[in-house]
């Protein structure tokens, strides 16, 4: 908030947006590419807790087109949350990867008292945002109104990173599920 406070200062026409997670083609952040790597690997999937935690995502090509609404209306108010307006639990979205690359997951829960962040690629808390004047903006333009559908725009993730894994920052968790949950 200080940011976006001294932001408004230096440039009080600037517009602010507060996405979720991102996600699609192109991103180099190990998350759905890691729930991938199970999959292709053919891995048990180490869920934190019950799977019930919340997220919110945002297909990075309807950040774009939000942005591109922005600059054509100029909206009286500057700053957004921006997002899909679903949710899904960390149990659906790593189905959802887990069937996008045709396979099917076996969980393994992982009690609540090992740091996730060890060997899952969110933090420990859910996420997600009111994203209402979004879409009231989002309406006058019918074309824009609807957002990608999170399994489409997993599939694309998943397209895109079948060619381009090494564009991907991987990050250290099969060490650490192998050398301490297994």
């Amino acid at each position: 908030m200080k940011a976006e406070e001294a932001l408004q200062k230096r440039v009080p026409n600037a517009y602010i947006l507060r996405p979720p997670y991102l996600y699609g083609p192109m991103n180099n952040v190990y998350r759905e590419a890691f729930v991938f790597d199970c999959a292709l690997r053919n891995r048990k999937f180490y869920l934190p807790g019950n799977g019930e935690m919340k997220l919110q995502f945002f297909h990075i090509y309807d950040l774009c087109r939000f942005i591109d609404v922005i600059l054509k209306n100029k909206p009286h108010q500057h700053i957004f949350n921006v997002g899909n307006k679903d949710v899904v639990s960390i149990r659906k979205w790593v189905e959802l990867c887990y069937q996008i690359v045709g396979k099917q997951v076996d969980f393994v829960n992982v009690k609540d008292d090992i740091e996730q962040r060890n060997y899952f690629s969110f933090y420990h808390y859910e996420y997600y945002l009111d994203v209402s004047k979004q879409y009231e903006l989002m309406q006058d333009v019918k074309s824009l109104y609807d957002v990608k559908p999170l399994y489409d725009g997993l599939e694309e993730s998943f397209e895109w990173y079948k060619n381009n894994s090494g564009e991907v920052i991987q990050k250290p968790y099969f060490d650490y599920i192998d050398n301490n949950l297994l």
